[in-house]
């Protein structure tokens, strides 16, 4: 297990590049096995998650080339079955929440499809009924090897469907959409997710030659074709670290430029972090935070506290809520953060306070920040990283912190933030990897 030693209270100045988008690449990786030609990517992010599923993508005979940094070409032409039978699949797979999308694409393209339980944050329960409900629907069959954890899909006469998603799952839309696409008829999907990535996926399937209408809207229209072709697809840049590059500018009172960002695909997310007071400037697509000094949390028009909650797209996304409410320890006022669709994923508070966070966890889905307004600054101490989004909280926290703080289990961040560490001492952080 490794660990980061930070010396906080250092204002950070310069550029930062934000990564390729960590939650499309899971999806679009997947989407390569859906063809026997060429797939090349732009922009993938070097990150655990994503290297494991190349890696995995490999072992099941699929040839990687790259290309450049970060540019990779993907050929799906000799898949070889007989790996999903080894237990070296079974022990990859279920390392790897992503594993779960490789169902679909399976399915639409052998008609069959074996994945074990996957792994991933411990953020509270994360069902996967919503990506078999649809499978069937289309006339998949589907049984669950509890003795081992396996789940197998077999499709040989699925046609298109009605599929009403249960749950607005952006990994469940992801794998009906990509077993849909060569399933003979129509297929309808309402209460689809329309995040920028399953949009993104959607683009890429097109321009491989499906035919998928409503892109961006909670209805997708799926004419199912044939076969598709190859493509090339270039990935948009990571808007949880983009938030999480906020936050911290703000926290460690620095000076940021955040670069590349594709703004118009961000949402509410600016707006959001707006309403912690934080300063931004739009510069075409690089976003300038200043230097601040304090920055103060709005209150409602009858001045009541805010609520910052999580909702699926185009609501704010649940993966920054952990960095909205590390942000809003040093503002000015008084936050109300509701996590809604994880129950465990605010159990890291306990740190923050163990650090001089003034924070009441009302319950597993509620916390109210109580922002300290640099009245004094917080404590370094030892600490763990639960998961991804809260480890980089901690490490916001870290850094904005008086003293020497010391993250475990930082492999954790390394799933999902690309060199983190050197990306930011590059602008005046103090972090070693121990």
């Amino acid at each position: 297990m490794s660990s980061f030693k930070i010396t906080g209270g250092n204002k950070l100045k310069g550029d930062l590049v934000p990564q390729g988008a960590k939650n499309e690449a899971l999806q679009i990786l997947c989407a390569v096995i859906l063809t026997r030609e060429k797939v090349v990517i732009h922009n993938i992010p070097n990150i655990r998650d994503v290297n494991k599923l190349m890696e995995l993508l490999e072992d099941m005979g699929v040839k990687r080339s790259k290309l450049g940094e970060g540019s990779f070409s993907f050929e799906a032409d000799a898949v070889n079955f007989e790996y999903f039978e080894t237990d070296s699949y079974k022990e990859k797979a279920s390392a790897l929440r992503g594993s779960i999308m490789l169902l679909g694409p399976m399915l639409g393209r052998f008609n069959k499809g074996k994945a074990p339980r996957p792994g991933g944050d411990k953020i509270g329960r994360r069902p996967l009924d919503t990506h078999f409900t649809g499978f069937l629907k289309l006339g998949a069959t589907f049984s669950y090897e509890a003795n081992d954890a396996f789940y197998t899909v077999e499709g040989e006469n699925m046609q298109g469907a009605y599929v009403w998603m249960d749950e607005i799952s952006v990994t469940g839309t992801a794998n009906v959409v990509m077993a849909a696409v060569l399933t003979k008829g129509t297929t309808t999907i309402y209460n689809a997710a329309c995040e920028p990535y399953l949009q993104q996926l959607c683009k890429m399937l097109n321009r491989m030659g499906a035919k998928i209408s409503g892109v961006g809207s909670n209805l997708l229209i799926i004419e199912g074709v044939e076969e598709l072709g190859g493509c090339e697809h270039t990935m948009l840049p990571d808007m949880i670290e983009i938030g999480s590059f906020i936050g911290l500018a703000a926290m460690t009172k620095s000076e940021i430029t955040i670069k590349n960002c594709q703004i118009a695909e961000l949402g509410i997310i600016p707006d959001t972090f707006k309403k912690l007071g934080i300063q931004m400037e739009f510069r075409g697509d690089d976003i300038h935070i200043p230097e601040q000094d304090n920055y103060e949390i709005s209150t409602l028009i009858d001045g009541s506290i805010l609520t910052i909650y999580d909702a699926p797209w185009p609501g704010f996304t649940p993966d920054l809520i952990s960095i909205v409410l590390v942000t809003a320890i040093q503002a000015k006022g008084t936050l109300l953060v509701h996590q809604k669709m994880f129950e465990s994923r605010l159990f890291f508070v306990d740190k923050l306070i163990d650090m001089g966070g003034q924070i009441i966890l009302c319950d597993p889905h509620r916390a109210t920040v109580v922002g300290l307004n640099r009245t004094h600054n917080l404590r370094g101490i030892r600490m763990t990283s639960p998961d991804i989004r809260a480890g980089v909280a901690l490490l916001i926290a870290a850094l904005s912190a008086d003293g020497t703080s010391i993250i475990d289990n930082i492999e954790q961040i390394d799933r999902g933030y690309q060199h983190i560490d050197q990306r930011l001492n590059a602008i005046g952080a103090e972090i070693i990897r121990l």
